[in-house]
């Protein structure tokens, strides 16, 4: 059955939710941006703040630099700037206008203001709560399952807003993403008006070119992308797969070290925008393609990397570039001119190897990560051009993308809910 206008709408929807622009690591942002909100409602600089917040959102905040904030990590310093001098208007670029005063601000501020951070007892992976107070005036804001999705705030004890949500429905609040499937995307980025979506792809090229290329030239955490591309050079063997890897993980470098710069998300996850992005702009231009080809390529990587994350969730043990890069072989098998089969093969080869990596937390170390998963997706593309792909009954491999795909999801949603509390509980013991 060929995709309706109905359809191809409710494509560009999900794409429109997923594809953000955000300024540095998610987590931190969504902390800064309900910050920002709750000082608009007590219209006073607080006295003192509270952050109730899930256990993963204390995991990706813990050791990653805020942006515009003078190198300051953790989630007190995500607020407190929020506080001082972000735009809540902006949403997840919510600190592009911090100048030096608010920083310098911002430090004084967490010196002299308690600034507390609780655990919230929440079946949710995103879900956190801000309360600030000033003599007898208090405000609140809380988000869940999406960064900016504020469905209760209160000023005084009174509700301001107040929408009904569910705690164990991460994506009631999105667009149906039933009609996700790997044919059916493949359909839509065969078909669709290129003008329909060149906006949204255009930006994401834009800002993670931009990033990536920043990541190169200067220092951020430990340079992987740089080292990675610098050691193939000295070899004397720079390959695509090299340049992907590198241009991927140098992103990353810059983001998760305190950039200025905005990238485009994939799934909530700006290091997942990357790896979904990077490495098939890196195969276009290697392959000197159309600009709408690359497009098209773009459509298979994100929409499939969404795809996976739909059953999985915005946050996990189970780390998402994984999905994003499940994403960018599939597109780059697309872009080579890969059959339906061949791209399905990708996704399952690359699943079959790299389903085991850990998400503990953001941090410089999601760079060589997203440089192992990069590599294993490319890996994975070669393979399924030549038509070779792991069966079903390999592990986790079943009998067809879909199921193979569903499968990931349950183990990374259901079977890895533990894991994600022993990594936490790692995490903050000393």
């Amino acid at each position: 059955m060929e995709l309706t206008d109905f359809d191809c709408r409710n494509f560009i929807a999900i794409l429109e939710e997923e594809l953000v622009p955000a300024l540095g690591c998610t987590e931190p942002i969504s902390i800064a941006y309900a910050g920002a909100h709750a000082r608009a409602l007590l219209g006073k600089i607080p006295e003192k703040v509270c952050i109730k917040s899930s256990g993963n959102i204390i995991k990706n905040v813990k050791s990653v630099i805020v942006p515009n904030s003078g190198n300051m990590k953790g989630i007190p310093a995500a607020a407190a700037i929020g506080i001082i001098g972000g735009n809540p208007e902006k949403g997840l670029e919510v600190l592009a206008d911090i100048t030096e005063e608010d920083i310098q601000q911002t430090k004084d501020f967490l010196a002299r203001v308690p600034c507390t951070v609780s655990v919230l007892n929440s079946v949710a992976s995103l879900h956190f709560i801000v309360e600030v107070f000033a003599g007898n005036d208090s405000a609140s804001v809380e988000i869940i399952h999406q960064h900016t999705n504020i469905v209760h705030t209160t000023k005084n004890g009174k509700d301001i807003i107040s929408v009904p949500f569910d705690p164990a429905s991460a994506n009631a609040a999105l667009t149906d993403r039933s009609i996700l499937s790997v044919k059916k995307i493949l359909e839509f980025a065969d078909t669709v008006a290129i003008e329909r979506v060149a906006p949204l792809l255009e930006r994401q090229i834009a800002y993670n070119t931009r990033i990536s290329q920043e990541g190169m030239e200067h220092q951020y955490g430990i340079n992987a992308g740089a080292n990675i591309l610098e050691a193939a050079q000295g070899e004397q063997a720079v390959t695509f797969k090299v340049r992907a890897q590198a241009a991927a993980a140098a992103g990353s470098d810059a983001r998760m070290s305190g950039c200025t710069l905005p990238v485009v998300t994939n799934s909530g996850s700006g290091n997942q925008g990357l790896t979904a992005s990077l490495p098939v702009i890196v195969f276009a231009e290697e392959k000197k393609l159309s600009h709408e080809k690359l497009l098209r390529g773009l459509l298979v990587s994100n929409l499939t990397a969404i795809h996976q994350k739909t059953r999985i969730g915005r946050l996990s043990a189970y780390c998402g570039a994984v999905s994003a890069a499940c994403g960018s072989g599939a597109g780059i098998t697309y872009l080579a001119g890969g059959t339906y089969e061949q791209v399905c093969k990708t996704i399952v080869n690359t699943l079959a190897v790299v389903s085991g990596i850990v998400c503990d937390g953001a941090k410089p170390s999601c760079a060589a990560k997203i440089a192992t998963v990069v590599d294993a997706a490319v890996n994975a593309h070669y393979l399924a051009m030549k038509n070779q792909a792991f069966q079903a009954g390999d592990g986790i491999v079943k009998d067809t993308v879909e199921k193979t795909i569903a499968g990931v999801g349950s183990i990374a949603a259901d079977g890895m809910r533990e894991t994600d509390k022993v990594i936490l509980q790692i995490m903050v013991e000393d």
